[in-house]
């Protein structure tokens, strides 16, 4: 099969970690997004990844070639015209293969070995309070009867969630085609369930698969909720001499701790060094420095300077803060 990630979405809500570095590049867990996605189709038979890339093709060109051995291929989104529109790029290197698409800021748990054993097109799909944010999926005995994007008033739970196993690739194909150049827009976007919803209306059956884990990496707080559940995953017995680790952490060897308490729930960078200070509940970037410093739910990025006081912080790139007590700063590099 070949699998297709988009990956070229701007990230706004992410910002200003987004104006450095893609989304899908943020690290979560000691390892970015896209690390965790390529990781859950190791041991498949996968003949090529397609990842639809943004302004920042170089940056994870680099990182998938550094860290992982799949053929790969790069399709540049220069517009962002919905996620129909993303996979409608990539449309023409289907061939004549199954698709698994997933998308670029999303870590799942699904037992995606019964769905790609069983054959046929299959959508993930959860449970959830408010389906109105999301596709949703109205369903039958197992089988889609209907997809509708964002309804105002939903007549299912069943929210779409990212991850679809597409057999009939040839179909999806002319359905992505038939959206696209008839200018069928939902919502000012050409999205993937009209064409998968073209797709039913064609003949092909579509059935649901449950996802036991649905864990979105889009704003802060979800990807410091995501970064607790995947630490609450790992095994954690980091023990630091003259600092005290309040497991579940993530430590890499090259980081530096000196005399601080580091936990739980926080996932720190290669390279960063940390002194004097008491975190938790946090994501620290590659390179940071952090000294004298007291917070939680927090996002640093990569060669920030922290010298300060504060309570909480969403820190870019390559900042540096020098403050003596603020209780929020949402700084820009």
């Amino acid at each position: 099969m070949k699998v297709v990630i988009p990956a070229a979405g701007a990230g706004t809500r992410l910002r200003p970690h987004t104006y450095t570095t893609p989304k899908s590049l943020l690290p979560v867990a000691g390892k970015p997004i896209l690390g965790h996605i390529l990781d859950g189709i190791k041991g498949f038979d996968v003949s090529e990844v397609i990842i639809i890339v943004g302004s920042y093709r170089d940056r994870i060109e680099d990182f998938v070639r550094e860290s992982y051995s799949f053929k790969t291929r790069y399709v540049e989104q220069k517009e962002l015209r919905g996620l129909g529109y993303a996979v409608y790029l990539a449309a023409d290197y289907f061939g004549d293969e199954p698709i698994f698409i997933v998308l670029g800021d999303t870590i799942y748990k699904a037992d995606l070995d019964t769905v790609f054993r069983n054959g046929g097109n299959y959508i993930g799909v959860k449970s959830v309070k408010d389906p109105r944010r999301f596709g949703v999926a109205e369903v039958e005995a197992d089988k889609i009867t209907r997809l509708i994007e964002k309804p105002e008033n939903p007549t299912s739970n069943l929210a779409v969630v990212g991850l679809y196993y597409i057999e009939d690739s040839d179909v999806l194909k002319s359905s992505l085609k038939e959206i696209v150049e008839g200018g069928k827009r939902t919502k000012g976007e050409y999205q993937l369930t009209d064409a998968l919803q073209i797709m039913i209306e064609k003949g092909a059956e579509l059935k649901v698969f449950d996802v036991d884990g649905w864990y979105d990496c889009g704003k802060p707080e979800t990807l410091l909720s995501t970064n607790r559940y995947l630490l609450n995953e790992m095994e954690s017995s980091e023990k630091i001499k003259g600092s005290i680790i309040i497991p579940p952490v993530f430590v890499p060897p090259s980081a530096k701790i000196d005399n601080s308490i580091i936990g739980p729930y926080v996932s720190i960078g290669d390279g960063a060094k940390i002194s004097n200070s008491i975190i938790r509940d946090s994501i620290i970037g590659r390179e940071t420095e952090v000294e004298r410093s007291v917070f939680e739910l927090s996002l640093i990025g990569d060669f920030a300077r922290i010298k300060t006081g504060v309570q909480r912080l969403n820190i870019g790139s390559s900042s540096e803060i020098v403050i003596n007590s603020i209780d929020h700063i949402n700084s820009k590099e």
